[in-house]
């Protein structure tokens, strides 16, 4: 009996087989087909975008781009033609002030979470590779700033400093704002530090802060990735909350927080004045918690098939 004999049924020639096999796909090129399936999530990031070039533009093709030029004849105005959202207290056009505001917003936001994960991602990973009484001491230290109360730092900061400027407020929000992304960073970073490749560099006698930068940082990406996303909206409901009791952002600066504070009084009368920066906030906010989500879902090995 000869090989020639047997006939292989449903197969394909050898020269095909490779075709027939699947293309090899990255953890980068997996992580976004499975993104693009997420429709809320890809809903979120359009309407993100769609809020920044708002914010960024919005100013440029606004006919009334002095937003601090004030007229008295024009004062409370309804939304119309000529003005979009209407008019403030002061005659300011409305629209102008609340892409304004959002630039503002929207960069505390940014720069807030930028810094936090940076300064919690650095100070996590040296205490997890550390380790032992090292970062038992940092973690200790970790509880303490996280037991002071935000608001309080913001007003003792604000009064040793003297000033209520947006780069003021972004200090002393990221003052022990890190300290949560901290904790989580550390605790990815102790699993991933028990690794061969981990240890391997160990040997080889790599300095902990090469270490960190090239191995451990880079392995919880992911983790990074998210928890940002979800610290963007929270830096800006704390902006908008501080500026609705009088400690954010002050004139002639504005933000949706500070807009929506000089129109609650009027609320009952004008209350476009209050609506429109406060679903810039609400919009916002919404937007980046599903981006996290979709994010958090798309990013997860355990969900790749």
């Amino acid at each position: 009996m000869r090989a020639e004999d047997f006939i292989i049924e449903g197969g394909s020639p050898a020269s095909e087989q490779e075709l027939l096999a699947t293309k090899p796909v990255t953890y980068a090129r997996d992580a976004w087909n499975r993104f693009k399936k997420n429709k809320v999530a890809v809903a979120a990031a359009i309407l993100l975008l769609c809020l920044t070039l708002l914010v960024i533009v919005g100013p440029m093709v606004s006919d009334y781009p002095a937003a601090e030029r004030a007229n008295a004849r024009a004062r409370n105005l309804a939304p119309n033609a000529e003005h979009w959202f209407g008019t403030d207290s002061m005659g300011r056009d409305l629209f102008t002030r609340v892409c304004l505001g959002g630039r503002a917003s929207i960069l505390i936001g940014l720069a807030g979470a930028a810094i936090v994960i940076v300064l919690g991602s650095f100070y996590g990973g040296i205490a997890a590779l550390l380790g032992g009484r090292a970062d038992n001491l940092m973690m200790r230290t970790v509880d303490i700033l996280s037991s002071v109360p935000n608001l309080l730092v913001i007003l003792l900061i604000s009064v040793v400093i003297d000033s209520k400027s947006i780069a003021t407020m972004i200090f002393a929000m990221t003052v022990t704002g890190w300290c949560p992304t901290a904790r989580i960073v550390r605790s990815q970073m102790l699993r991933i530090s028990q690794s061969e490749y981990i240890m391997a560099a160990r040997l080889m006698d790599i300095a902990p802060i090469k270490i960190v930068l090239r191995h451990l940082i880079p392995n919880t990406m992911s983790v990074i990735l998210v928890d940002t996303t979800f610290r963007i909206p929270g830096f800006i409901f704390s902006e908008a909350f501080l500026s609705y009791v009088g400690l954010g952002v002050q004139p002639p600066q504005t933000s949706w927080g500070a807009l929506a504070a000089a129109a609650q009084s009027m609320f009952q009368f004008y209350p476009w004045q209050l609506l429109f920066p406060a679903g810039g906030i609400a919009l916002t906010m919404l937007a980046f918690t599903l981006l996290g989500d979709g994010l958090r879902d798309a990013l997860d090995p355990r969900l790749r098939r």
